[in-house]
């Protein structure tokens, strides 16, 4: 792998309908249906304004074998409306419903942890070899029938693994890991192989951004051991709506394309489906701009690998570097000193002239918490006065730098000197592989400098920018690098705004958490509740515990997995009734709806997790 210079993976084509995947295709944008799928009707009209808004591929769920046999009515009208769009199964749970949709649609995704396995218990199981053999030999019985339908049909199949859905057997072995993820799906997809079955797509979903870009990583070199190269389905599960849905989709979803990776992609929302196509198509072109992109030099550091998730050792200088948080610096040298009391900055830059009377020799960023008395004021010095680093007394000196400009003398000095920070900034068409190349020879050079990484956008809409900024820096905070962040834009967007991104993009690469973290699915045909109210009531009551991962979850698919990984659940149990989770662990069952949000307050109350909000 190239880390500086794009190249898109090649792959395996895949056919799906008239639209096939992989190779030297298009990246192809699909979103999901959240209708009934037994409400052909309704049906018909989202796939439709799904593939209006641009997409390529539509799934629907299909629960049971009912729902499968009602996709031959769906599909047969959208035809006849004249849109030929494959359209794609969406199986748990149920091979019987898999078989009967393997006939009508263009693609079957079947999740290899629950497609055999009984649903996930969180118990402790051990099995002999002797056992995990035959649970594999069971999974065979199961998946041949199958794939002899998909070849007779001319069908694809998606092996969708989900983090979230992990059988117990895979966790016995390996764990709640990016290798489990791995292990799960290298298991059906041999079985395809030795059935001679090749038109396959693979993904590889969950809502932690550092598991989904590991998992990928993992499945790639996997698969070229082997000497495969399916194509790859790239999105975060459950990534919540509104600004930190876009965010965190285009973190994890973003990384993954700026390397060259990924076929096709859903970015998933809790909103109505055909939103979520203008937000991928807007990340695939933005990522498809470096395409043919001048040449990066640098040397790729052994220290590095993809496969870690260990982040880039620095020395600490004040709250900058070793094993602090990333901080946020925020431009204000334009005057501008009003502030979001949620999303307070670290550091502020006021250049020469602000906010004293008195201008200064040099420009300066300024300790937030001691701005307006002057304190704590350090000089920020760049390729034309960087000589006079040493002459200066200042607790902290930090230096503005790009890639271009790194030469021995400079690294000679940021070795001599460990009270330097860098902010990093880069006008590449590929600032992400210029920006981890600077990183990358710093590790060469065993120069352990903190670095904040400086991006400068033109951008007016507040979508383009938390997209585009989302790649940007999420990947390298993905990567394991970064110190702090530094987000610039000359367009008509609020300052406090971008100061929300910037504390938005560290929380959806995992690296700060400034707000309550929310957990909700996208909702589908199996949704059982009114997923974009609920999630916007669960926000209303909880949204100031900012220490807690709230779960919002449509049904028990992937609601008890992937909020494994969250504090507490709210999850579909059945039709107006919801579950509610301590971790993994089922607190109250069967509650009416109405009262849900309510008994989930009390239940973090009840646990001591639960603080009154504070008054403006």
């Amino acid at each position: 792998m190239n880390y500086f210079n794009y190249k898109r993976r090649v792959s395996s084509e895949t056919r799906i309908g008239n639209t096939p995947l992989g190779a030297n295709n298009p990246i192809r944008i699909q979103s999901m249906t959240n209708t009934n799928t037994n409400d052909t009707e309704a049906s018909v009209d989202q796939v439709i304004r799904i593939v209006q808004a641009g997409a390529d591929y539509v799934r629907l769920t299909a629960q049971g074998v009912r729902e499968a046999d009602n996709l031959k009515n769906i599909k047969e009208e959208v035809r006849k409306q004249g849109y030929n769009t494959p359209l794609i199964a969406d199986i748990h749970f149920n091979p019987r419903a898999a078989e009967a949709a393997a006939k009508v649609v263009e693609k079957v995704r079947i999740n290899p942890g629950n497609f055999v396995d009984r649903v996930k218990t969180f118990e402790t199981f051990e099995y002999t070899d002797e056992e995990y053999a035959a649970e594999i030999d069971k999974i065979r019985s199961k998946l041949v029938p199958l794939l002899n339908i998909c070849k007779e049909n001319k069908t694809a199949i998606r092996i969708g693994v989900n983090h979230g859905s992990l059988s117990d057997r895979i966790m016995s072995r390996y764990g709640d890991t990016p290798e489990g993820m791995v292990e799960s799906c290298m298991e059906f997809l041999h079985i395809c192989l030795e059935e001679n079955f090749r038109d396959i797509a693979i993904s590889m979903k969950t809502s932690n951004t550092v598991v989904m870009s590991k998992a990928v990583r993992l499945l790639i070199d996997r698969m070229e051991r082997e000497d495969l190269n399916f194509p790859l389905h790239l999105g975060v599960t459950e990534a919540g709506d509104g600004e930190d849905g876009r965010i965190k989709s285009a973190v994890g979803i973003g990384s993954l394309l700026s390397d060259g990776i990924g076929d096709t992609i859903r970015v998933s929302l809790s909103e109505d489906p055909e939103f979520e196509v203008p937000v991928a198509r807007k990340l695939v072109a933005y990522v498809m701009q470096k395409e043919n992109h001048p040449e990066i030099k640098a040397v790729a550091s052994e220290k590095y690998s993809q496969f870690s998730t260990d982040r880039r050792e620095t020395y600490t200088i004040s709250n900058i570097g070793g094993d602090n948080v990333p901080v946020v610096v925020s431009n204000r040298s334009h005057g501008n000193f009003e502030f979001n009391s949620h999303f307070l900055p670290d550091y502020i830059y006021v250049g020469k002239d602000l906010p004293v009377e008195a201008p200064r020799a040099i420009p300066s960023i300024i300790d937030f918490a001691g701005w307006k008395k002057e304190k704590n004021t350090y000089p920020l010095f760049d390729v034309s006065n960087w000589q006079e680093i040493k002459n200066t007394d200042a607790d902290i000196k930090f230096l503005f730098l790009s890639y271009p400009q790194l030469n021995e003398e400079i690294i000679s000095l940021l070795k001599e000197c460990r009270n330097i920070v860098v902010i990093l900034s880069t006008d590449h068409i590929n600032g992400i592989g210029e920006q981890r190349a600077f990183v990358h020879t710093l590790m060469n050079n065993d120069c352990d400098t903190p670095v904040i990484f400086n991006r400068q956008y033109k951008e007016n809409k507040a979508e383009d920018l938390q997209i585009k900024a989302s790649v940007d820096l999420g990947t390298l905070f993905l990567d394991g690098f970064g110190n702090g962040v530094m987000l610039e834009n000359e367009g008509d967007i609020n300052l406090k705004n971008v100061d929300a991104y910037m504390f938005g993009i560290l929380q959806a690469s995992r690296v700060r958490t400034s707000k309550t973290e929310y957990i909700s699915c996208p909702s589908c045909g199996r949704t059982l509740f009114d997923l974009q109210t609920t999630v916007a009531l669960v926000k209303t009551a909880t949204s100031h515990l900012k220490h807690l991962k709230i779960g919002v979850m449509g049904c028990i698919v992937n609601g008890p997995g992937e909020m494994a990984d969250a504090d507490y659940g709210y999850v579909g149990a059945e039709k107006g009734k919801i579950s509610l989770y301590k971790k993994k662990n089922l607190i109250e069952k069967n509650i009416p709806s109405e009262e849900a949000v309510q008994r989930l307050v009390q239940l973090i109350k009840d646990n001591g997790d639960w603080a009154e909000p504070e008054t403006e």
